[in-house]
């Protein structure tokens, strides 16, 4: 890996330098950001994968969409549509992307879009009859021409980005200086049982300025499956598992279930993955050899309005994200900035 980054290092250089210069020339004025009169919360991250978005978007909606008019706009990553898309009952996983979709069906009375060009879909939302009040944009910390005025950044306990390269030699984005950006620094996908002395650790790592803010948060799994059948977590300990995952990082997910003792077959997809029937009937033989009655096929929230329309009686392991420390003041930020 160190010969391999050691021979990316140039390419690197060259990509740090044109993201560089294209945020300078933002940062300056001379290419333009477009802001809007309605508070606009970007969730993003400096590198590419995991590190928990959908989670921390969630959080928010359920934060906010007892109090306001709430619509998330994201760019339907892998979806076959084009330009800007209401998602509706009628949409596919295809036509919208699956996180869009996942929240689309997750949450009532919150609107939700999808636009790659997200200063287009933020114009086209704010055109509906019953407009949003507050727009969540998600994946959106690099979209330079649209300033929101707040911006949330992740990064991963286990792979924060004060560790990592730029691309190609490394997975950031942009550099580091980009965390410059952030209002709030959440680190995810903790452990629970974080010690403060971690934590301090951490945030001296992350050398944020002073006006910026730290905060942790660990995934919790929900103690039932959903989808075509509910059963709780601990009765899955005497069945045979199939678990079909299409996520950049499955490994905490499989870590929650070694820990419940849970025995699995795992059937790994990339990230985003579109099943195509190979796939299915793939996943059907799996799960067809295995002899044992007691056997259940689950996935995780994400895959599952992918593969629900593909695959006959698949349940799902819904997360949630939690907070280890300081959830109040995380809630009083965002109400903060709201009310300005």
């Amino acid at each position: 890996m160190k010969i391999l980054r050691f021979l990316l290092f140039p390419f690197a250089i060259l990509y740090d330098l044109i993201i560089s210069i294209r945020n300078f020339l933002f940062d300056v004025n001379i290419l333009r950001s477009i802001s809007f009169d309605i508070p606009v919360i970007a969730v993003g991250n400096l590198s590419v994968g995991g590190t928990g978005k959908s989670p921390q978007i969630e959080y928010l909606i359920r934060l906010l969409k007892n109090e306001h008019k709430v619509a998330v706009l994201s760019r339907g990553y892998k979806r076959k549509t084009k330009g800007f898309q209401l998602v509706n009952s009628t949409h596919s996983a295809e036509d919208v992307g699956d996180e869009p979709l996942q929240f689309f069906k997750k949450f009532d009375n919150v609107t939700v879009a999808v636009d790659a060009n997200r200063t287009n879909g933020i114009q086209q939302l704010l055109k509906l009859v019953d407009p949003p009040e507050i727009i969540l944009l998600d994946d959106a910390f690099q979209h330079r021409k649209v300033k929101a005025g707040f911006y949330i950044l992740l990064t991963k306990y286990d792979d924060l980005y004060v560790n990592d390269f730029i691309l190609p030699a490394g997975h950031l984005r942009e550099s580091r200086k980009g965390a410059k950006r952030a209002n709030i620094v959440v680190v995810t996908k903790c452990p629970q049982n974080l010690s403060d002395t971690e934590q301090n650790k951490i945030i001296k790592k992350l050398n944020l300025k002073s006006n910026q803010k730290v905060f942790f948060t660990a995934i919790d799994y929900d103690k039932k499956l959903k989808g075509s059948g509910e059963i709780s977590i601990e009765n899955l300990k005497n069945k045979e598992i199939v678990l079909v995952t299409g996520i950049a990082n499955p490994t905490p997910l499989l870590n929650y279930l070694s820990e419940e003792n849970i025995n699995f077959t795992h059937l790994k997809f990339p990230d985003h993955h579109n099943f195509t029937s190979e796939d299915i009937s793939r996943i059907h033989t799996v799960f067809n050899g295995i002899e044992s009655e007691e056997k259940i096929l689950i996935t995780t929230e994400k895959d599952y309005v992918r593969l629900k329309d593909k695959v006959a009686n698949i349940s799902y392991i819904a997360i949630k994200s939690i907070f280890l420390t300081d959830e109040k003041l995380f809630v009083f930020e965002i109400q903060e900035f709201i009310k300005k």
